[in-house]
């Protein structure tokens, strides 16, 4: 097995304990990871805090963070991965970088620019069922749209967990429902080359 270089964002709670956890065990596996901090030090206790703060910050500056910091390990062809808001940034990463690896999208995906175009990239999706941030409709479109555009897309749903079930300090927390995603998701990273 290659370990892979894992490019991990943050939710919007900010760089919690959780995320440097989840860059502990995918390292544990032989993975390089970076765990960027687009908060600059915040972190929230709250998805509102979080909200807001992502909210004042605006959208194109935490991307112009996130491509700041993967922009140097790009040549290397990066995994991008993340959690609900990082997943999204992750996303958005993924698909306009022609040498990416792997997506591995954890409680979270974003729009598709209609032009995104992407050779069978392999995505792998965990969410939560149902998931309030992650409709069934808006995945459906969401699938679609990423086979369109040349993803070979693999969805994983977890019913009766929270939103972000793998952080053990949320009240969305189901350990079952993490344990199962990090066996899928390690054995999704295990086959990528």
């Amino acid at each position: 097995m290659v370990g892979m270089n894992i490019m991990l964002f943050h939710s919007t709670y900010g760089l919690r304990p959780a995320v440097r956890e989840a860059a502990d065990r995918l390292r544990a596996a032989g993975h390089e990871v970076w765990t960027p901090d687009l908060f600059e030090g915040r972190t929230f206790d709250t998805v509102e805090e979080g909200m807001e703060y992502k909210d004042e910050v605006g959208k194109d500056e935490l991307l112009k963070r996130a491509v700041l910091t993967a922009a140097p390990y790009s040549e290397r062809g990066l995994v991008y991965a993340g959690f609900s808001l990082g997943a999204s940034i992750a996303q958005t990463l993924a698909l306009g970088d022609d040498k990416a690896r792997g997506l591995l999208l954890l409680h979270g995906t974003s729009d598709i620019a209609p032009n995104a175009s992407v050779d069978e990239l392999p995505v792998q999706l965990h969410v939560a069922e149902p998931d309030p941030f992650e409709t069934d409709d808006w995945l459906s479109a969401w699938y679609l749209q990423m086979r369109r555009a040349g993803a070979d897309v693999e969805v994983y749903r977890y019913a009766g967990a929270g939103h972000l079930y793998t952080d053990p300090g949320l009240p969305d927390w189901d350990e079952e429902a993490a344990e199962a995603t990090w066996r899928v998701a390690l054995g999704f990273l295990d086959s990528l080359d």
